[in-house]
């Protein structure tokens, strides 16, 4: 079988690619929540919370929201269904986090949930300090020789 025959072959028997259609349901998913948690934002601030308060009251209710429906087994049908749009930072962030929880309850509090729920958020809080205190040196590297960037 020559490679061109192979390519042909691979090609017919490839199930179709739904690239399109999963890129559009992640799309108004992801803009789903965001829509959501701007509703929440609306909310705290017609009740007459300050924009600040407000905006950390959504923020601790998103996560909220992430964490129940995790709890409730909703957030990963959702995301067998959704793909990536669920993966907004801040739901997909509480999501990952009690999911690990929540699976490795058996083992204990110590070994079990605050050993293996950092396997998530250990890399992100390791890179996320790591990547600030670059930018934030490379920040003021720049300032010492009189280049502002905003």
């Amino acid at each position: 079988m020559t490679a061109k025959d192979y390519a042909v072959m691979v090609k017919r028997n490839s199930p179709k690619s739904k690239t399109y259609t999963n890129c559009l349901t992640a799309f108004c998913t992801g803009g789903g929540i965001c829509a959501l948690g701007q509703g929440i934002l609306e909310i705290y601030q017609a009740l007459g919370a300050q924009e600040d308060d407000a905006r950390l009251l959504t923020s601790v209710s998103l996560i909220f929201l992430g964490v129940l429906l995790t709890f409730l087994g909703v957030y990963d049908r959702l995301a067998r269904h959704a793909g990536a749009g669920t993966l907004v930072p801040i739901t997909g962030f509480a999501n990952a986090m009690s999911a690990a929880a929540l699976e490795f309850k058996t083992e204990g509090y110590v070994t079990g949930i605050g050993t293996k729920m950092f396997i998530i958020a250990g890399p992100v809080i390791v890179w996320g300090t790591a990547a600030a205190t670059l930018y934030g040196a490379i920040l003021w590297i720049l300032h010492l020789f009189g280049i502002t960037l905003f």
